[in-house]
């Protein structure tokens, strides 16, 4: 038997590393294991965010935007710049640098706070002990007081279409590519699949997204996702919904797909083809038959609503437990559980956890949906401003979109706010704060705006729920 931890995290992902940080500051002691290894082949902190997902796809995504721009957009403001014309290895070289100095800096923290790294493969067994095995197959045990599980997801693999990271490859694999590929598959129209298929569309890729579901982004707000559709398809993204993949070949370096939409059975080739249905929980090994930890009937670790396991002293959080995998979801959780564990009784609000897809426009959304609501017979009002209403929006030459406020027809109480548009995410989360606070539409209006902003959106869609937008008309009240 090795060391004994107050607290032993399982991943040191946005979940993993920042409940351990949190155990550490309310002075427990604390280990944090994590297997996953960089480039460089040596241990790298921060997940799959950090490493191949939320960070670096950001990086190209903002990268590719910058080309767009100078390419397409920058003869409006006056500027010349002759021929535009993007590097595509430097690209992803600065991508590289992004993640190495970020991945440092969560070990300079955990070095600040005294937070033990113990490198391995981690697996939970009974009676609270931690067997970490390393590279070289040795394997050490450790005793815990309480045992946080962060060890987050993988993308779900396709049997039509073996990911080889060649030709078809999944959202990590998409992230390397050091040329641009003339034609680009992907599957999948989620989130990854729309952030990854716009990053190559912008560099020149011909992409045609093929997504099995009827509906486009059913889980938004159907007027966001009309629009969402409308704008990505204009930007070049060939979006083919109702088509159910069935099989793939690869032939030297293209990759023929096989699948079946209302037209019958179709055929495309492609130069690259990107997996991104979705992803699944890595719960692989990673519990022993009597650590007494149970899974739901999906794959994910059963917990409560503090993310409390079936064992006590056992918490899940992030990505293996319940819920949207999201990485501040995960860090919340894990600030939750490490505070709990030390004696105090905070709780996360899974009702206002904002969520975004950072194509450009942005789209973002917290609360309920207006077809949420309508199913559940909450009667609302709604209120809109577009972005071509916006000064701000318009200097910037930015103007698409729009800001939703749904509010409770009765008490006011702000339910939802949605947007797409320039800087969706920042203005959906005044709206998360104002949520948090109980706010009515008509608190909202009543705020003083800086001007001009794009924050006036907001304001505008309050005043707009009823019926007292200034810079708009306001819809007449059936």
């Amino acid at each position: 038997m090795s060391d004994k931890f107050d607290v032993i995290v399982i991943g040191a992902g946005p979940g993993g590393y920042v409940a351990a940080i949190r155990a550490a500051q309310l002075g427990l002691k604390t280990a944090c294991v994590e297997k996953y290894k960089g480039k460089d082949d040596k241990l790298a902190l921060g997940g799959t965010c950090l490493n191949v997902g939320c960070i670096p796809s950001k990086a190209l995504l903002d990268s590719t935007w910058k080309y767009h721009e100078a390419k397409e957009s920058f003869a409006v403001h006056g500027i010349s710049t002759g021929d535009v014309n993007m590097d595509v290895p430097t690209m992803i070289e600065r991508k590289n640098t992004i993640v190495r100095n970020l991945t440092g800096g969560i070990a300079g923290l955990f070095m600040a706070n005294k937070v033990t790294t113990i490198e391995g493969h981690g697996k939970v067994l009974a009676n609270r002990q931690v067997e970490v095995t390393a590279a070289d197959g040795t394997a050490t045990v450790y005793e815990a007081g309480n045992i946080i599980i962060a060890a987050g997801s993988q993308p779900i693999d396709i049997p039509p279409a073996p990911v080889d990271q060649k030709v078809i490859v999944d959202s990590t694999g998409a992230l390397e590519f050091q040329a641009v590929p003339a034609r680009l598959g992907v599957i999948g129209a989620g989130v990854i699949g729309l952030e990854l298929g716009s990053v190559w569309a912008r560099l020149g890729a011909e992409v045609t997204v093929i997504e099995a579901q009827d509906k486009f982004l059913p889980s938004i707000d159907e007027q966001v996702a009309k629009e969402a559709l409308k704008t990505l398809t204009k930007q070049g993204l060939n979006i083919r919904l109702g088509a159910r993949l069935t099989g793939s070949e690869v032939k030297g370096e293209e990759v023929t797909v096989t699948f079946s939409d209302a037209e019958g059975e179709q055929q495309l080739t492609f130069d690259k083809l990107i997996v991104a249905v979705g992803r699944r929980p890595e719960t692989k090994n990673l519990l022993a038959a009597d650590s007494g930890v149970n899974l739901d009937e999906r794959g994910f670790i059963y917990v409560d609503d503090h993310c409390a396991t079936s064992v006590p002293g056992v918490y899940a959080i992030g990505d293996v437990v319940r819920g949207p995998m999201l990485a501040h979801k995960a860090s919340e959780e894990g600030i939750m559980v490490a505070e709990r564990i030390a004696g105090q009784l905070p709780q996360v609000n899974y009702d206002l956890i904002p969520g975004v897809i950072y194509t450009h426009p942005e789209i973002a959304g917290v609360g309920k949906t207006e077809q949420q609501l309508k199913a559940e017979g909450v009667a609302v009002n709604v209120g809109v401003f577009p972005f071509a209403a916006s000064g701000r929006a318009m200097a910037a030459n930015d103007t698409t979109g729009f800001v939703k406020i749904i509010a409770d027809a009765g008490s006011d109480r702000v339910l939802g706010v949605h947007a797409i548009g320039p800087s969706a995410a920042e203005l959906v989360q005044q709206g998360a704060i104002a949520m948090e606070f109980g706010s009515s539409a008509e608190d909202i209006g009543m705020m003083v705006f800086s001007h001009p902003t794009l924050s006036e959106t907001v304001k505008e869609a309050a005043l707009a729920v009823n019926g007292a937008a200034i810079h708009v008309a306001n819809r007449k009240k059936r």
